[in-house]
């Protein structure tokens, strides 16, 4: 196996046909009281595991409960102003419930994967609600859902800047939505901001202390930050590819380039990544980039060969400890669909 074979993406949202909602607020309120399912709540899961620089975090979106509501009865004779109050209060909850109607179309065009209606229609339940912040919050992750990872054109940059307008309004008012923070460090990170993401990850710790995905995350980037920006270019001016193998064929100039440039991430990455396996032990994706910081590591060991082949022989020990974590995932994930030999 090659150790900087990619990481492939897995899993699929949840399709499911959702009932179409039409008509005027009278209609809203009649269907709103009526037929089954009132209890269910639908939702989309969206599950990606994490490749360098590729990381979109989607949260569960849920059909919002119908409601039912009964009229009240009213006698023919009311006070002018009594009844001028009760005709603005029955428009403010008209567009309640037509903003609510709005989100669930949201929601279902979401799961189709047309992500220009769903945005018009959160949209849409923002301007007749303008305090649902579940609205807001759906209406930022469908803007978000649309940045292409490393792609840095101003239509995608203007995409992502739309989506983090989101999510800080919703932070505005609750700065540790977990939610909002995720997808912000997310984003960062897809746009090429590898410093502020990393920042964004560490506000993502102090909320979830305990939250592997947080740490991981910074390892990964550190590793990317070392590697990409780093180790190619100094090995290059060297007339060196890196061999994955602590390169003990390049100068003393390049090594020296080389631990300026990359102890403060190696040891970053390490701390990090050891952090999210302590949390998770059958953490694959973060064992598959420990073994690659530990083979950076070994680039900086120069002149101690020893301290190099050291650091290779961990690296092989976390490569077989991915792969056995990888097959252990495998096995309970088709335990968990029912795919599983039952004796």
């Amino acid at each position: 196996m090659s150790p900087y074979a990619p990481i492939q993406a897995i899993h699929a949202p949840e399709r499911r046909k959702l009932p179409q909602n039409q008509g005027n607020c009278n209609a809203l309120r009649k269907r709103r009281g009526a037929g089954t399912g009132q209890g269910g709540h639908s939702h989309i899961t969206i599950g990606i595991k994490h490749i360098p620089n590729l990381t979109f975090r989607c949260p569960k979106m849920r059909l919002i409960p119908k409601e039912t509501h009964r009229p009240m009865k009213l006698t023919a004779r009311i006070p002018v102003s009594f009844a001028l109050v009760a005709l603005l209060g029955t428009a403010t909850g008209c567009d309640k419930l037509k903003s609510r109607d709005q989100l669930n179309k949201g929601v279902a065009a979401f799961k189709n994967a047309q992500y220009e209606q769903a945005a018009n229609y959160f949209q849409n339940a923002v301007q007749l609600d303008p305090e649902y912040e579940q609205a807001k919050l759906y209406l930022a992750t469908t803007y978000a859902s649309q940045v292409v990872p490393n792609l840095t054109t101003p239509e995608n940059l203007a995409v992502a800047q739309k989506a983090l307008d989101g999510f800080n309004a919703v932070l505005a008012k609750d700065p540790t939505d977990q939610t909002a923070l995720k997808q912000v460090a997310s984003i960062d990170r897809n746009i090429g901001k590898l410093d502020k993401a990393k920042a964004d990850e560490l506000k993502v710790i102090a909320v979830l202390p305990d939250d592997p995905e947080a740490y991981y995350t910074i390892g990964s980037i550190d590793w990317n930050m070392e590697h990409y920006k780093n180790t190619v270019p100094i090995l290059a001016a060297d007339g060196l590819v890196d061999d994955g193998n602590g390169n003990a064929k390049k100068t003393k100039g390049a090594c020296a380039k080389l631990q300026a440039a990359n102890t403060a991430l190696v040891a970053e990455a390490l701390q990090y990544l050891t952090k999210a396996i302590q949390l998770n032990p059958n953490y694959d994706d973060a064992m598959s980039y420990l073994q690659l910081t530990y083979r950076s590591k070994a680039n900086l060991e120069c002149p101690d060969d020893a301290a190099r082949k050291a650091d290779l022989a961990l690296a092989d020990q976390w490569v077989q400890k991915a792969m056995g974590a990888r097959k252990h995932n495998e096995e309970e994930k088709e335990k968990k669909a029912g795919g599983g030999v039952q004796m």
